[in-house]
């Protein structure tokens, strides 16, 4: 069975930081590229950042210097280190796992990301 269990978000200042772990299924970890999206109320879903197996990172513009994601393949673990945390990083955090053998992503049930200003 595939899984995905997102922990470590809640609620944190301006300036701010969290860490962001997210649990996969030893099944897909390794043919995946794991990414974490996130989605603000009224707004779609965006990606963030992603790592591919052999980690290689891509980062969207507005995290970057911010945000750092890893990914542990002996843990089957992905990561998000959050600093500086600005409120428009508000928002449900969704991991990701991009398949490379068949076309299908796997999502998890997301987890809180509120920033205060």
């Amino acid at each position: 069975q595939v899984q995905l269990v997102e922990s470590g978000g809640g609620l944190v200042q301006a300036g701010g930081s969290l860490r962001l772990s997210c649990a996969a299924s030893a099944t897909i970890f390794s043919i995946s590229t794991m990414g974490w999206y996130r989605q603000a109320p009224g707004k779609q879903r965006e990606l963030v950042a992603d790592i591919t197996s052999g980690g290689i990172t891509n980062y969207a513009d507005s995290v970057k210097g911010r945000l750092t994601i890893s990914r542990d393949n002996a843990k089957k673990t992905m990561f998000l280190q959050m600093n500086n945390l600005k409120p428009e990083d508000t928002g449900v955090y969704y991991c990701s796992a991009k398949r490379f053998d068949v076309s299908l992503t796997h999502w998890g049930q997301g987890t809180q990301v509120t920033v205060s200003s």
